[in-house]
C-alpha cells in the first residue's frame, strides 16, 4: 500500500469466519497513539482495495469483509517487562 498513514503495521493474526465472509485482522502499529489512529484510519479507507486484492490472490467465490483490530499485546508485554524490571531493581 502507498498510503503514508499506514507506516509500520504488522499483521499479528487473522480469524476468518466459517463461511469465509468476514476476516478479523489483528494489527500491531509501531509508534504513539496518534500513529496508531492514523494507521487504523488508513487501513479503514483501504478496505475495499485490500479486499479486491485478496479476492484476486485467493481465488475465492466471495472475498471476506475485512475488520481491522488494533492488537495491543506487544505494547502490554513491553509494559509488563518495564514493571517487572522496576520491581527487580528495588530488591538490590
Amino acid at each position: 500500500m502507498k498510503d503514508p498513514r499506514v507506516g509500520f503495521v504488522t499483521v499479528t493474526g487473522v480469524t476468518v469466519s466459517p463461511d469465509c465472509t468476514h476476516a478479523h485482522v489483528r494489527v500491531s502499529v509501531l509508534g504513539d497513539e496518534e500513529d496508531r489512529a492514523r494507521a487504523m484510519a488508513g487501513l479503514g479507507s483501504a478496505k475495499g482495495f485490500l479486499r479486491t486484492r485478496l479476492a484476486k490472490t485467493l481465488n475465492l467465490r466471495v472475498a471476506p469483509e475485512l475488520h481491522f483490530i488494533l492488537d495491543r499485546g506487544l505494547e502490554h508485554a513491553r509494559r509488563m517487562n518495564e514493571i517487572l524490571d522496576d520491581l527487580g531493581e528495588g530488591e538490590t
